[in-house]
């Protein structure tokens, strides 16, 4: 999961940085610095780990369920 990927999967589920930070048990920063691709205030990359990949996808089959 990309920078880009993140930010299009809040948009469809409708989160904002905050909620989907919740969601996700992360924080608001996080979640920004995944978005940007890096860490604030550093070079350093801001690589997204694979269970908060995988708890995205969890996150959105759940509400897809819902929504049926």
């Amino acid at each position: 999961m990309t920078g880009p990927d993140l930010k299009a999967w809040r948009a469809r589920l409708g989160y904002t940085q905050a909620a989907a930070a919740e969601a996700l048990g992360l924080s608001v920063s996080q979640i920004g610095d995944y978005e940007s691709g890096h860490k604030r205030g550093t070079d350093r990359p801001a690589i997204i780990p694979r269970v908060v990949a995988l708890a995205c996808q969890a996150l959105e089959d759940l509400d897809a369920g819902m929504a049926h």
